[in-house]
C-alpha cells in the first residue's frame, strides 16, 4: 500500500542529484502519490531540472506531483521530508580559496574556511522548519556533513540524518580486486567512524575475507596500477599510495573520502 509523501529538495540545481532522486521515487511503488518540491535560487536551472524531473516521471508514467520555488519557507510549507544538497558558494569560490591557502603554504583540505557559509546556510534550513514543518525529518547532504548535522542537533530540535555516499569506495577496490561486481549482495562489509573518516573493519565476499586478496594485489599489482591508472572520476582515490599508505600505517583500509584526511606529505599542493 502506498504511502504518500511531501519532500523538498533545498539546492535543487544539480541535474545529477535531483534526477537521481526523482528516478529512486518513481522507481518506488510505496512512494506513489507522492509531491516532490525543488528549490533553488537560480531560476534558470530550477526551470530546466523541474522540467527535466517532470518528462523523466511522465515518460515513466509515475505517479508523482512535481512543483518548484525560490522560496525556501514556501517549499518547506506542510513537507515530510527536507533534502538540504545546497552549495552556499561556487566552485569559482572553492579555487579562490585554495589559491588564498596555497599561497600561504597550506594545503586546501585542512582549512575549511568556507565551511562557515554553509553553517549558516543549514542553520537557516533547521530554524525555518522548526516554524513551519518542525515535525519534518531534515536529511542533510550537502557538506559539511558531520559538522553540520553537529551544529543543527545542537542548535535546533529538528531530526537531522547525515547522508553521504563515501562508502561506496568499498565497491571500487571489490571492482579493482576483480570481485564480480554484478554479485555484490555476496559482499559483506562494516566501515564504522565519521562522515569523510571511515575505516574498512569487516570486509567478506563469499565468507572469504578479503584483506588477504588486498594485500595480495598490493604486492603483485599495486605499482603497476598506480603508473598506469587514469583517474575515471573526480576523487578517485580509493586505491591510490596515499591510501595503501595509510593501510599500512593503520592497519585498515580508508574509505571513501578518508585518504584526504590523511598526512600533510600527501598534499603539499593541490596537483598532489
Amino acid at each position: 500500500m502506498a504511502t504518500p509523501i511531501k519532500l523538498a529538495v533545498i539546492g535543487a540545481g544539480s541535474a545529477q542529484f535531483s534526477l537521481g532522486l526523482v528516478k529512486d521515487i518513481c522507481l518506488t511503488p510505496n512512494l506513489a502519490g507522492s509531491e516532490v518540491v525543488f528549490m533553488d535560487i537560480d531560476e534558470e536551472r530550477l526551470a530546466m531540472i523541474r522540467r527535466l524531473a517532470e518528462r523523466y516521471a511522465g515518460e515513466l508514467g509515475a505517479d508523482l506531483r512535481i512543483s518548484s520555488t525560490t522560496d525556501r519557507r514556501a517549499a518547506l510549507q506542510d513537507v515530510d521530508f527536507v533534502i538540504n544538497t545546497a552549495a552556499v558558494k561556487s566552485h569559482a569560490h572553492q579555487r579562490a580559496i585554495r589559491d588564498v591557502t596555497a599561497k600561504h603554504g597550506y594545503y586546501y583540505g585542512g582549512v575549511k574556511l568556507g565551511s562557515f557559509y554553509q553553517f549558516d546556510l543549514m542553520l537557516g534550513v533547521a530554524r525555518d522548519m522548526e516554524e513551519i514543518c518542525p515535525d519534518a525529518w531534515l536529511i542533510q547532504s550537502g557538506n559539511p556533513v558531520f559538522q553540520g548535522c553537529t551544529l543543527m542537533t545542537r542548535e535546533t530540535d529538528i531530526k537531522v540524518c547525515g547522508l553521504c555516499h563515501g562508502h561506496y569506495g568499498v565497491y571500487r577496490i571489490a571492482e579493482v580486486l576483480g570481485l564480480e561486481v554484478d554479485k555484490m549482495e555476496d559482499l559483506t562489509w562494516e566501515a564504522p567512524g565519521l562522515n569523510h573518516n571511515i575505516w574498512l573493519t569487516h570486509f567478506i565476499h563469499n565468507a572469504q575475507d578479503v584483506y588477504p586478496l588486498l594485500d595480495a594485489w598490493i604486492e603483485e599489482h599495486g605499482e603497476e596500477y598506480w603508473n598506469s591508472h587514469v583517474a575515471e572520476r573526480t576523487h578517485d582515490i580509493q586505491m591510490s599510495r596515499g591510501t595503501i599508505h595509510q593501510y599500512r600505517m593503520f592497519g585498515l583500509m580508508p574509505i571513501g573520502d578518508t585518504p584526504l584526511r590523511g598526512g600533510w606529505w600527501y598534499h603539499t599542493v593541490i596537483a598532489t
